[in-house]
């Protein structure tokens, strides 16, 4: 099978088109032809190996354990490994794998899927399992959004920052949005009341105070962020995505949150969103309702990955990029 693999960590230049053998699914796994799959900040953090404690942690030290790249996938089911018993040759499905994304056939776990709607196609399904599933952790569970409240999303014009404007639109609450100027019609147009202009005016200057905070872009620092946020408000941090820091990237921010909420009334929360089947039917009804639509940027084709994962770096993207298969 055709898949995008690396040797060494690196820059997109060292991810290569190869043939490489199919793998088989194990105990409660199946084997998925992959219709699409999506470029996600983690894949140019398996790719580069960066933050390194990543490397310490169990990733690999010198290359990455998986050598070919993505997690996100959605695909036809061709075959069921022993114990498998939820999903049958045939059936849609969209979640993560184990055995990388960026293929023509993946594995997964049973539990780490979801049945594809029928009115979603195999692009925006793609779109659910990383950056639907952060946005929907970050406002449901995280920031407990409720309606009436006022909530600013950073990074709005972004994959997870998309998705999270509209989950938080669709409880209630009054959402401003900040972008560059390039996105600002895009974010109104997904439910944001009110849009900030990142280049021409800070989130605290005109002295608004929010109740929430959904920090996505991971560019400011703490303290900024808390002047814009309420005595008794709500900061989440689910970015970070430091792409000049090699060592932690942008986990000190993370680090430092939770340790400053014991001393003030803000609550202070950081998270990476965990992995979970029952999220991602809740995000296919979401999608089949049409609650929450994905919005994608760009498609590629398999051979154009590389490309992808240099529009992440370079923050360019809006909305998701989509790899089609």
């Amino acid at each position: 099978m055709k898949a995008i693999v690396q040797d060494v960590y690196g820059s997109a230049d060292v991810l290569k088109l190869r043939e490489i053998g199919r793998p088989s699914p194990g105990d409660g796994e199946v084997l998925v032809q992959v219709r699409a799959a999506s470029a996600d900040p983690g894949v140019w953090h398996m790719m580069t190996g960066v933050p390194y404690l990543m490397r310490v942690i169990g990733f690999g030290f010198r290359r990455p354990k998986v050598s070919v790249r993505g997690l996100a996938l959605s695909g036809v089911v061709i075959a069921a490994g022993p114990g498998a018993t939820r999903f049958q040759p045939g059936d849609e499905v969209f979640g993560t794998c184990r055995t990388g994304s960026f293929a023509e056939y993946a594995v997964a776990r049973e539990d780490r899927l979801a049945a594809k709607p029928a009115t979603v196609t195999f692009e925006q399904a793609a779109a659910l399992p990383v950056s639907a599933l952060t946005a929907l952790q970050a406002v449901r569970d995280q920031a407990k959004v409720q309606s009436g409240q006022r909530v600013l999303i950073t990074g709005a014009g972004g994959g997870v920052g998309t998705f999270a404007v509209q989950l938080a639109t669709a409880r209630g609450a009054s959402v401003t949005g900040v972008c560059g100027p390039a996105k600002a019609d895009l974010v109104r147009s997904v439910g944001a009341d009110s849009v900030i202009d990142y280049t021409r005016q800070e989130i605290d200057g005109d002295g608004n105070r929010y109740d929430v905070i959904i920090d996505i872009s991971g560019s400011r620092p703490l303290s900024a962020l808390r002047r814009a946020l309420a005595p008794r408000g709500v900061l989440v941090l689910t970015g970070g995505d430091r792409y000049d820091r090699p060592v932690i990237a942008g986990m000190g921010r993370q680090l430092r949150a939770p340790f400053l909420s014991l001393f003030t009334g803000q609550r202070l929360r950081a998270f990476i969103a965990r992995e979970s089947a029952t999220d991602y039917q809740a995000l296919a009804q979401l999608a089949e309702s049409g609650a929450i639509t994905p919005v994608i940027d760009r498609t590629y084709a398999l051979a154009d990955a590389a490309e992808a994962i240099r529009q992440i770096a370079a923050g360019h993207a809006t909305g998701k990029g989509i790899i089609t298969i």
